[in-house]
């Protein structure tokens, strides 16, 4: 729960240092005087946008700083699954707004983002404001009432798993459809393009090995001359000695010297290597000059069988022969898919009746555990707005089921109203006043917050619409409310009834400095809260009357 708050800079605030405590606290103050001020920099702690507009003027930056009890609520895996430190007793939230229109966030001062304190400020506080009585009108507010107090949420959980995987199936099974009806479509057109290349019957770097024979019978006559004069150059002729008979006869040479030179016969192990190499060479040499002919029919039949290659790839837009290959084997992979396409399809439409058959159960095992809750929650509910004056109140929720599966389950829920007896129960929207919405809102807060562990509830002049017994009665709800162990329920109020009910008493004021006016607040002491309340009761002119009523509603 809220333990302490600092606020600097923030709007009206020029620095708020709190302690705030368990049990029911009250807020009051004059309209204007910084109530929803204070509201709205606790709702930055809980992740909602920031307006640089909101530091007070004149000021670099804000600051908003909040310790919470965290002890008991089971947030470890939070902390770990986000790699925040986590102390078993407190966690410090910041939010830090300068004037050029940055923000920074802070868990126990390792920078975060408005999604993680958003998803911390869920488990950690719950602000109720008066639009949140609209609600009541929302579908999904009202199944997660029921959920709530079904305790459902292992139940839901596994029927969320077996819906995700129902609608992951589904939507394989559209994309197949939808893939297989393109592909026929298209299958006329695939089928010519894959006889064209199957034609050509490509081989992998054959384009390249054809470009270079194609070089070579191109310019025939020169390589063979080339490769004659390299032979006689190398093995000689009538007229001259080739550089392999030298070669031999220099090695002869260095080696008849071996015993009075030292260094001849490596000298001459050196020559016989380079003899054998060129005698090599001049091998091949000779073979390649026999192997080379002129051939105009070859190089009509290379260059017939390139043009192939550069048209198709000119008409697939490719680079060469290997993309070629490539290309008409996905083409191959695209007919088979259409050849394989009802097989697939056939499948996937069994795996899809499959999921939902299981799907089905877990919705009936969902539905059952919210129609077994129904009763107590309109029991529940009535006998709160009995108690709230609404004598003749009749609540009931009304559980239909919805054309399709959704993610929450396959259940509509209605919440149904009537404030006066025998009259026809409608939806709450339709029906309720203002004053009945804000009691009705009230009683589900109250309800389920027996069921879960959320440790702050902050309401906001809920009270709106409602005086006199119908007051004392909201309160008494709230205080109940606060009474278990480290639960914290604060009322922001106009009501002296509401305020005299709380354990601790906190009032909002402003004060004029020689500069700017500032909003600040205190806990008040016993003998402020009579003054507070008796002002509350007769306005600016506070009459004995009122104090000695004030004193009566706080010894009551």
């Amino acid at each position: 729960m809220l333990r302490h708050l600092y606020i600097r800079n923030y709007a009206l605030i020029e620095e708020l240092d709190l302690d705030l405590q368990d049990g029911f606290s009250v807020i009051t103050g004059e309209t204007g005087a910084g109530k929803s001020i204070l509201l709205g920099a606790i709702a930055l702690l809980t992740g909602q946008r920031a307006d640089s507009q909101s530091i007070q003027e004149g000021a670099a930056k804000c600051t908003i700083e909040a310790e919470f009890d965290i002890e008991g609520y089971g947030l470890q895996p939070f902390f770990e699954e986000n790699d925040f430190d986590y102390e078993t007793s407190t966690c410090t939230i910041r939010r830090e707004l300068t004037a050029t229109g940055k923000s920074r966030a802070y868990i126990n001062d390792s920078p975060a983002t408005l999604s993680q304190l958003k998803e911390l400020g869920l488990h950690l506080i719950d602000i109720h404001s008066q639009h949140q009585n609209l609600l009541l009108s929302n579908e999904n507010f009202q199944l997660d009432v029921l959920d709530i107090m079904a305790g459902n949420h292992n139940v839901l959980a596994e029927y969320q798993k077996h819906y995700t995987r129902y609608k992951e199936v589904e939507k394989r099974l559209a994309e197949a459809i939808e893939t297989a009806e393109k592909c026929r479509e298209e299958e006329d057109y695939l089928t010519f393009q894959l006889q064209q290349l199957q034609e050509l019957s490509p081989t992998e770097n054959e384009e390249q090995e054809l470009e270079e024979e194609r070089n070579s019978l191109t310019h025939a006559e020169d390589i063979k001359s080339a490769l004659y004069q390299a032979d006689t150059l190398c093995n000689g002729n009538e007229e001259t000695e080739g550089i392999i008979k030298l070669c031999r006869q220099s090695q002869q040479t260095i080696n008849s010297i071996s015993k009075v030179f030292p260094q001849a016969d490596e000298l001459a192990e050196r020559l016989d290597s380079i003899y054998i190499d060129l005698k090599d060479i001049a091998s091949e040499i000779a073979t390649a000059a026999e192997n080379i002919e002129y051939n105009p029919q070859r190089l009509e039949e290379v260059n017939a069988r390139l043009d192939k290659f550069y048209t198709l790839e000119k008409k697939h837009n490719v680079q060469n022969g290997n993309e070629l290959i490539s290309l008409m084997q996905d083409l191959e992979a695209k007919l088979q898919l259409i050849t394989n396409a009802d097989e697939t399809i056939a499948t996937l439409k069994k795996e899809k009746a499959e999921a939902l058959v299981v799907l089905e159960k877990h919705i009936e095992r969902l539905r059952k555990t919210r129609e077994e809750a129904i009763g107590n929650v309109e029991q529940s509910i009535t006998g709160m707005l009995l108690d709230l004056g609404i004598p003749n109140a009749q609540f009931r929720i009304e559980l239909s089921p919805t054309t399709s599966p959704t993610f929450s389950g396959a259940d509509r829920v209605t919440f149904l109203f009537a404030a006066n007896k025998n009259a026809t129960l409608r939806p709450v929207s339709e029906v309720a006043s203002g004053g009945e919405t804000a009691r009705l809102m009230l009683a589900l807060k109250a309800m389920t917050s027996t069921h879960t562990q959320l440790p702050t509830i902050i309401f906001d002049e809920i009270d709106t619409g409602v005086s006199g017994r119908i007051a004392e009665a909201m309160a008494n709800i709230m205080r109940k409310m606060g009474e278990p162990k480290k639960r914290q329920v604060i009322a922001i109020t106009h009501l002296p009834q509401i305020a005299a009910s709380g354990k601790w008493h906190y009032c909002v004021y402003k004060e004029d400095s020689e500069i700017r006016t500032i909003s600040r607040i205190k806990e008040l002491r016993k003998d402020e809260r009579i003054m507070e309340i008796a002002h509350m009761l007769s306005g600016n002119n506070v009459t004995n009357a009122a104090i000695e009523n004030a004193k009566q509603l706080l010894k009551e």
